[in-house]
């Protein structure tokens, strides 16, 4: 199972464990790619698709060391996403 937050390069980490985490994420990888093929999904396309949204939803500027959700995040006065009334 997945071990929480990780420094970069799994420090800590056995060769073993650094191994069979690359086998895991091998298998998501292998099946990622069946599903799209299936799907008749461009999973390149739309990976790029929606790391093109995410930038538009999350400008690295605003939201940069923060953890809100998107639409509490403040454009001018206004916080991005609530209503006007």
């Amino acid at each position: 199972q997945w071990r929480g937050e990780v420094g970069e390069g799994l420090p800590g980490w056995s060769e073993k464990d650094k191994a069979h985490l690359s086998q895991e994420i091998a298998d998501v990888l292998l099946y990622l790619c069946r599903l799209s093929h299936k799907c008749r999904i461009d999973l390149p396309q739309a990976a790029l698709d929606k790391l093109m949204l995410n930038a538009a939803k999350y400008p690295a500027a605003m939201v940069r060391g923060s953890s809100k959700k998107y639409n509490e995040y403040r454009v001018g006065s206004q916080v991005e996403g609530s209503a006007t009334r």
